[in-house]
């Protein structure tokens, strides 16, 4: 993993448009390159190994927690916000490997937030400027 490449902050929906390049294991959006995505949503599917399922209204994404995380109790309806390296599976929700979980829950204002904070995100450091 490349850690000289920020993590993108995108919503759910966004992924989808995400393609894999032929260099340094990382995906492009948008001629963004990147190997780690930070969202943030609603638990909404747990299993007993690690798996979740995150919707943040734009679509869904598949959450796998390393061991480290599981100790912790991850509930259904939770909103948390993940950053980890993202994957492209055939035939299955893109997945999310869980380098770092937060339960944003107690502060009700963050899923509010979280659209401004993509858009400004894209306004100052993704979206081409152009001089005049």
């Amino acid at each position: 993993m490349d850690y000289s490449l920020a993590a993108l902050k995108v919503l759910c929906g966004q992924l989808k448009n995400a393609r894999e390049t032929s260099s340094q294991n990382a995906m492009t959006l948008g001629g963004i390159l990147f190997q780690r995505a930070w969202l943030q949503g609603v638990l909404v599917s747990a299993s007993d190994d690690g798996r979740f399922l995150l919707d943040d209204g734009t679509g869904v994404v598949d959450l796998s927690l390393s061991t480290d995380f599981r100790c912790r109790e991850w509930k259904i309806g939770m909103y948390v916000m993940v950053v980890g390296g993202y994957f492209v599976r055939t035939g299955e929700p893109h997945m999310i490997k869980v380098h770092k979980i937060v339960d944003l829950s107690p502060f009700p204002d963050r899923e509010a937030m979280w659209y401004l904070e993509v858009m400004e995100a894209y306004k100052l450091f993704y979206q081409p400027q152009f001089e005049e």
